[in-house]
């Protein structure tokens, strides 16, 4: 290990540390990954690594070589470092020796426009503040089959390090995007998609909505929930069944329920018209040529 990096001063090793704080991201145009899976997830997507951080001590995955070479590839600096810098550089307990940069990718919903399925179904998260909780959504969304994932007057950032973790890295596959309030629901309403609210004090049952038309499932913050922004003439707001003693779940639980239903009407195979950039589909077949070979 005689050319790994060993110094915590080091300058790209300082730099990627203070990704891990929102305002580290911002100032940089950056954001970093934590593992083997997001990030494959993130090559998958289109993302470009600026350069990949690994430890042979702490690597515990034949597919961390798989992702360098895919690093290497596609320009990124591979970079090897001792235990100790990695230990600065890894996120809580992860033990799988990789993390990447990556520029911050922008998406914008003009971009989402003209790349939606005919019968688009659209998660819109207003005000979420955990970060674990947009990723697990993003999850489910991934999952279920929605078309994309849109934050409204986002708290936190979009890619968050645990947002990217608890989304397993599927936050770099979905469409996705941070916008306000007002545009989400302009954009929403002038494509004629019906939007549904979830209320505690909804006066439809979940279930009784028709989720087979282009529809946006818009949930709000569970400290808040959802602003004036979402409600009135055009937006139907529904519930769900709480028999117990709270009066709400987990936003991340509520997007599951909801999504599911959709999924169950709509009786699709689970494949999703995906949008996606000539560039992200090049690097996705590249990578099935690569793991065939």
């Amino acid at each position: 290990m005689t050319n790994a990096i060993s110094s915590l001063q080091n300058r790209r090793v300082k730099d990627a540390v203070r990704l891990r704080d929102r305002r580290g991201r911002q100032q940089q145009g950056r954001l970093i990954i934590d593992g083997v899976r997001e990030l494959g997830r993130a090559l998958d997507g289109g993302i470009d690594l600026d350069a990949v951080f690994w430890c042979e001590s702490a690597r515990g995955s034949d597919d961390a070589e798989a992702v360098l070479s895919a690093a290497r590839a596609g320009g990124a600096a591979v970079l090897e470092v001792t235990a100790e810098v990695f230990g600065k550089l890894a996120f809580g307990d992860r033990a799988e020796g990789i993390v990447g940069v990556a520029r911050t990718p922008h998406h914008t919903l003009a971009g989402f426009a003209s790349a939606l399925p005919e019968q688009p179904l659209v998660a819109v998260l207003e005000g979420i503040e955990k970060p674990g909780n947009v990723g697990a959504v993003v999850r489910s969304a991934d999952g279920a089959g929605i078309s994309a994932v849109i934050l409204a007057d986002a708290v936190t950032d979009l890619y968050n390090p645990n947002a990217i973790r608890a989304s397993l890295g599927t936050i770099f596959t979905l469409p996705v995007c941070s916008t306000t309030t007002q545009d989400a629901r302009a954009w929403l309403q002038g494509r004629g998609m019906q939007v549904i609210a979830a209320r505690v004090d909804g006066a439809i049952p979940y279930t009784d909505v028709d989720y087979t038309r282009p529809t946006a499932i818009v949930l709000g913050s569970e400290a808040t929930g959802l602003g004036a922004g979402w409600q009135g003439e055009g937006i139907t707001a529904v519930r769900l069944p709480m028999r117990g003693k709270a009066d709400s779940l987990n936003v991340s639980a509520t997007a599951a329920v909801l999504f599911y239903e959709a999924l169950r009407q709509r009786d699709r195979d689970g494949e999703r018209p995906r949008l996606s950039t000539p560039e992200a589909e090049g690097r996705r077949l590249g990578r099935e040529i690569k793991e065939k070979d």
